[in-house]
């Protein structure tokens, strides 16, 4: 059983975070911590001056409420907002907070995919910790 439970969240048609969730439940041990983590990717330079600033601020904040309500339903569960490129932000985020158990969602792959999503398959290969993909 685990007690620091991460789950990267991306919100979209198609994400399973709510099978991460029950699955992070299932793991945890008595007491442990569920954190659901959204990575906001930095916009490139080219799109970047043409995107408002309150935009980009009213979208962080909407998707830090949205999180913020999804961990209140979890037993002594946490949500943050963080940016960055999203693999390695998360790996980052569970060796900085000593994260155990990283919960992750991979899409139906492409070809270019090979068997898991772009993401999870960073998470995979770099985590420091056990790491259960969502299919």
């Amino acid at each position: 059983m685990y007690s620091n439970i991460l789950i990267p969240v991306l919100f979209g048609e198609g994400r399973d975070h709510p099978q991460a969730v029950a699955v992070a439940k299932h793991l945890a041990s008595e007491g442990a911590r569920i954190t659901l983590l959204h990575v906001m990717e930095q916009l490139p330079m080219y799109a970047a001056e043409y995107v408002p600033a309150d935009t980009v601020a009213g979208n962080r904040e909407r998707i830090a409420t949205r999180l913020k309500m999804m961990a209140s339903e979890l037993p002594n569960g946490q949500s943050a907002v963080i940016e960055g490129a999203t693999g390695r932000s998360i790996t980052d985020y569970a060796e900085q907070n000593g994260v155990d158990l990283i919960v992750i969602a991979s899409h139906q792959p492409a070809l270019s995919d090979i068997l898991l999503g772009s993401t999870a398959a960073w998470v995979t290969r770099h985590a420091k910790c056990a790491v259960h993909v969502i299919r």
